[in-house]
Parts: structure tokens; C-alpha cells; sequence
């Protein structure tokens, strides 16, 4: 049996699918990855942006900060692509009972999607470090220089930062998800950046699946690899 034919058939038979997705599920819609050959990592910034995405940037150097999370990181005109689409219509049929993503995007969210756990935040949550008050993402994009409430404490991103912890609460929920599912299905992630690539260490399940367009460290412990794009895959259910 074909790859593309044994996933079609791995998902119809499947009654609790969970999805682990990263970059590559967004890459289709335009939003820029970070690995790869076009990636960020691999453009030329003033600093690096591993550098500029770390919390002790943020609190040095807040103005230059937020010069390149505007620039870089605020998809906000990006629409949901065929995965995301896909993926909602399988929460909707009850047989997808979660998605745990690394994206920040809320895209997921947006094509319809309702038990999405953001491991690395969202762009879409702004808070008032000093006050707590909500914002949009557009008070960020529209403002000027560092974005500040009116209470005058500096708004940021509800996002996780180099240096900073992944929220407990939603590592505990994407570990219960991953433990419980029958089918395993991680697309469009390089499995490097921990602790959430370690996350597949939880899974117990008996089908594991590896979409991705380069290979990566759990290759070997997937029952199917496919090296493909995921719109491509996802077609074919």
C-alpha cells in the first residue's frame, strides 16, 4: 500500500487522532518558517533572531523588539490553508479530539478548531505587564514603538520567549492528549526545539505518523514517514 493510501486509511480507522503541528502547517498559508532555507534563521538581521525573540532582549532592548515582532512575527492578514481546514472538519466528525501546535498564529483557531493547545502562546493574547488588561494583536501592530496600556505598563505578546517556560497547564493538556490518542499525526515540524519535541515521548498509541518535508530525530519511530507537503497529504482524506 501507498504511503498517502495507508495514512487515508490509518485516519478513517482512527477514533481519537490527536495532531502535533509546527511551522510547516503555516508555511502554505505565507507564513514564513524558521528552519528552512527561506526561514529566519537563515536572514540577516542586526542580531540574530534567536537573540531578538529571547526575554532578556525584550526587557534590554523593548523598542528593537518590537520593530521585528511586527515586522516578522504578526501574520494577522494570513488565512487558514487546507490543513488547518482539514483538521477542523476532523474535530467537527469527532474524530480528532485535539491539535497541540509550536505556531503562534491562531490559525488553527481561525479555521474553525476548538481544542487547540498553543504550546508557545499566540500573537492574538496581549497583556499589560503591569495592570493585566486584554489587548488585540492590532494594538500592537498599529502602535508605535513600545506599545503601552493606558495605565502606562509596557503590552506583551502572549508568547513564550527564549528563556522562558512553556505554561504548565497547557504542556499538561497536550501530554494527556498525546498519551490518550490512538493516532499520533505530527506534521510540519523539525522535532528540535524541546521541550515540545519531547512530547512524543508521551504517546502510547498504536499508530505513529511523521509528515514532514525534511527527516527528523523520531523518523525511526514512526510506523509512516512521508517527506511531502502536508496540503498535499491532507488531500487524500
Amino acid at each position: 500500500m501507498r504511503p498517502l493510501e495507508r495514512f487515508a486509511e490509518l485516519v478513517k480507522n482512527a477514533r481519537n487522532i490527536v495532531f502535533f503541528g509546527g511551522a510547516g502547517v503555516s508555511t502554505e498559508s505565507g507564513v514564513p518558517d524558521f528552519r528552512s532555507v527561506d526561514g529566519l534563521y537563515n536572514q540577516k538581521f542586526r542580531f540574530p533572531p534567536e537573540t531578538m525573540l529571547s526575554r532578556s532582549f525584550f526587557d534590554r532592548h523593548p523598542e528593537e523588539f518590537y520593530d521585528f515582532y511586527r515586522d516578522k512575527m504578526l501574520p494577522l492578514d494570513v488565512q487558514p490553508n487546507s490543513v488547518h481546514k482539514k483538521l477542523a472538519e476532523l474535530e467537527q466528525q469527532g474524530k480528532l479530539r485535539a491539535v497541540v501546535t509550536q505556531n503562534i498564529d491562531g490559525l488553527h483557531q481561525k479555521a474553525g478548531s476548538k481544542v487547540v493547545h498553543e504550546l508557545h502562546g499566540s500573537v492574538l493574547r496581549n497583556y499589560c505587564m503591569r495592570c493585566r488588561k486584554f489587548h488585540p494583536a492590532e494594538f500592537i501592530r498599529d502602535s508605535v514603538g513600545v506599545p503601552r496600556c493606558s495605565c502606562g505598563g509596557i503590552v506583551k505578546p502572549d508568547v513564550v520567549l527564549y528563556e522562558e517556560g512553556l505554561n504548565e497547564a497547557v504542556m499538561d493538556a497536550a501530554i494527556d492528549a498525546i498519551y490518550a490518542c490512538d493516532l499520533l499525526i505530527v506534521g510540519g515540524t523539525s522535532l528540535v526545539v524541546y521541550p515540545a519535541a519531547g512530547l512524543l515521548h508521551y504517546f502510547k498509541g498504536e499508530h505513529l505518523v511523521l509528515i514532514n518535508r525534511d527527516e527528523t530525530p523520531y523518523d525511526h519511530m514512526a510506523e509512516l514517514v512521508i517527506h511531502d507537503s502536508l496540503g498535499k497529504v491532507f488531500a487524500q482524506i
